[in-house]
């Protein structure tokens, strides 16, 4: 299939553009400007003050922290400016809900939870523009300063998936699907996976054909105070850990060796992610790490290196470009977590056994080499030809 990337706002159009305060988000917002847009800058305000910093700690730029105030400050500043209509948007109760209380929930389940992925579906690209709408701004875009590309494909969606893919009405159509960005060391398009089709029709990324390189120097080249600006890192401040789980005790448990020997205790299975070596607390000839998780037991397993290599996973949870489910084998690239390179798989449907629950259908998705630490709650994300063609969650690794 052929993609062609979908058209960016041009003069005229009125633009709302999501602010964070950082060059991205800036440069978009400035470009777009330049280009003739009529700009509105609109910023999430997300943190709601329940944590206490200690005073001695350093503040980390994160996404929820104490931050957010002088992050405000600066995007209504840049505004100013910029000759630019500011609003700041209110989805503190919806991020609680969506974001904070699912971290809470997934780490106390054994799994790794990828706050990003949910931010950017429930948040960014849902409470944000369902804010934006209630105070009445209308527009014909909105953009933020992600790395990634929106493109159409030339045939319909269903022929991406073999000649067995399922007959629908959805499969006959042609949606909006996220592609890589031109700087693949920025790319963005694992994290924005689960936004469906139909939104993806409304938003753009006019970064999408620019290095983080050149962002950085067209900022320098405008005298933009966000480009002195360093990058937010973490979803919160690690600060701050410990408080989030604090509305529960956290139950301590037994560290055991793959063969069931007991070897210490745990804090708790939510201070733990498979593949984590640091922090464990145990002494061994050989590094350790952890290899699984079994909350029923309230056990952490920790093995070799070797003993992280898996075949494949099981996915449940599914998002599909125009929600249309192929129902059937095909063969893609997975990315299991960002940092982590496309490998080659077979994705086929899969039957659960008895006892087992899925969010929606599974699929198993069998490495044609094996990966390590696949991580239930990350997210498994498939591609052809650089374009995410669905994405799942991870529920459990096949050894």
């Amino acid at each position: 299939m052929n993609y062609e990337m979908l058209d960016l706002p041009k003069a005229g159009d009125t633009v709302v553009v999501g602010l964070s305060g950082g060059v991205d988000s800036s440069m978009t917002a400035v470009l777009l400007k330049e280009k003739g847009c009529n700009v509105i800058g609109v910023t999430m305000s997300l943190w709601k003050g329940d944590l206490k910093l200690d005073p001695s700690l350093p503040v980390h730029d994160s996404c929820y922290g104490p931050g957010e105030e002088a992050d405000i400050e600066e995007c209504r500043e840049f505004c100013k400016e910029q000759g630019i209509p500011y609003h700041v948007i209110d989805v503190k109760d919806e991020y609680q809900k969506q974001v904070l209380d699912y971290f809470k929930n997934e780490y106390r389940s054994g799994r790794t939870p990828n706050p990003c992925i949910r931010c950017n579906r429930f948040i960014k690209f849902g409470a944000l523009l369902a804010g934006i709408s209630k105070i009445g701004i209308e527009y014909d875009w909105f953009c933020t300063g992600h790395y990634a590309k929106i493109v159409r494909g030339d045939e319909p969606v269903k022929n991406l998936y073999g000649e067995d893919a399922s007959e629908s009405e959805n499969g006959e159509t042609h949606p909006a699907q996220i592609a890589v960005a031109l700087d693949v060391t920025k790319d963005q398009a694992y994290f924005l996976n689960r936004i469906p089709s139909s939104v993806l029709e409304k938003v753009r990324f006019p970064l999408c054909e620019y290095t983080k390189k050149e962002v950085f120097a067209m900022a320098r080249d405008r005298g933009l105070k966000a480009a002195q600006r360093e990058e937010s890192q973490d979803f919160i401040p690690p600060e701050y850990f410990e408080q989030l789980f604090s509305d529960k005790p956290s139950v301590p448990g037994d560290f055991i060796d793959m063969d069931g020997h007991v070897l210490g205790k745990h804090r708790g299975i939510e201070h733990y992610t498979i593949g984590q070596r640091k922090g464990l607390g145990i002494s061994s000839t050989a590094p350790l790490y952890v290899a699984e998780i079994d909350v029923k037991k309230n056990l952490v397993v920790l093995g070799r290196d070797s003993d992280l290599l898996c075949s494949g996973l099981i996915a449940d949870d599914f998002v599909w470009p125009a929600d249309y489910d192929p129902c059937t084998s095909f063969d893609a690239l997975v990315k299991i977590r960002l940092a982590s390179r496309p490998v080659e798989v077979s994705v086929s449907p899969y039957e659960p056994k008895e006892g087992e629950s899925f969010t929606g259908k599974a699929y198993k998705v069998m490495f044609k080499e094996k990966q390590r630490a696949v991580a239930p709650g990350q997210s498994a994300v498939f591609y052809k030809d650089g374009v995410t063609i669905g994405a799942g969650v991870i529920s459990r690794a096949l050894k």
